[in-house]
């Protein structure tokens, strides 16, 4: 009995404090106002990163950008995946993250000039193709001789199944011969859709801000409930991380770094981290952002237009 009373009369103690606090908050009171009601606001008050998030996906969201978006042919994931069984050598595997390629053969000289995406659920689209010398130069980046490279000694047009803004497809391919291998390394030849002009614009160099830019979108996973970005960060910090604020139409990505070091005497070097989010529900049809740029995370492949 005695407890009970004790923590009856404790916690009308603590009624009668916090409501006297309020009150005097209420009346003026400087003291209250500095301590309890500043802290509820600064509890209350979401981040600046969290305010930019929000604002790229209500830009977004039922815009004509998004619709453009939704009904144009983008890549989102690689579309120069390694041959079937992957690369023999650690060489050969830095060889194709490099794009560091030799040409050592023939490759068609005609090719036709429009080529269909064909969607699983029935849709298509038809753009323009790129031949094979085209495509080739796109595959081969580098220009390196004597870094570990890939030779190619010939190629023949095909298709192989990717990841789109539309969910996978079917769409045309050079298929590529490789030195030493039995299968072909494909390379998608299909031009996509020109990115639609994005209705909010960019952070700009010139504001402070938490954010970085992603540049490039490494793979959605087959599901859709994971995507993997490639994320940068400097050298006096403990590498990028990102956040993920999802809509019934978008999911915007913040990226940033993690404890930066602010008395190292720091390279300007960048470096370059792959980060792996994970969604609440499916991507789907939902246009991936970047807070920092407010347009879409870019696949690593050039919209010709």
């Amino acid at each position: 009995m005695r407890t009970y009373t004790t923590r009856t009369t404790t916690r009308l103690a603590l009624v009668l404090t916090l409501t006297g606090a309020l009150f005097a908050a209420g009346c003026g009171g400087e003291k209250a106002e500095d301590g309890i009601g500043k802290e509820l606001r600064a509890r209350d008050t979401p981040s600046p990163t969290a305010v930019r998030a929000r604002q790229v996906a209500d830009a977004w969201d039922g815009s004509k950008a998004a619709e453009a978006w939704r009904e144009g042919y983008h890549p989102m994931g690689d579309v120069a995946p390694p041959p079937d069984g992957g690369f023999r050598s650690a060489d050969d595997k830095l060889a194709h993250s490099s794009q560091n390629y030799v040409l050592e053969g023939e490759l068609p000289a005609t090719a036709p000039e429009k080529g269909k995406v064909k969607w699983a659920d029935g849709g298509s689209l038809t753009r323009p193709l790129l031949d094979a010398r085209q495509t080739y130069t796109a595959l081969d980046r580098s220009n390196s001789p004597g870094e570990p490279h890939l030779t190619v000694t010939g190629a023949e047009l095909g298709a192989m199944t990717i990841t789109t803004s539309q969910g996978p497809a079917s769409v045309p391919a050079w298929l590529f011969t490789l030195e030493g291998y039995d299968k072909p390394l494909g390379r998608v030849a299909l031009r996509p859709s020109k990115l639609p002009r994005s209705p909010i614009g960019g952070i700009g160099a010139a504001r402070t801000t938490e954010l970085t830019w992603l540049p490039r979108l490494m793979e959605v996973s087959g599901d859709g409930r994971t995507v993997t970005v490639l994320a940068a960060h400097g050298g006096c910090d403990d590498g990028a991380r990102v956040k993920a604020l999802e809509t019934d139409g978008s999911v915007v990505l913040s990226a940033s770094v993690a404890d930066v070091e602010q008395d190292l005497a720091c390279s300007a070097e960048m470096k370059y981290e792959k980060i792996t989010v994970e969604l609440k529900r499916p991507l789907g049809d939902r246009v991936l952002l970047d807070a920092y740029t407010g347009r879409p995370v870019p696949s690593g492949e050039p919209n010709w237009g």
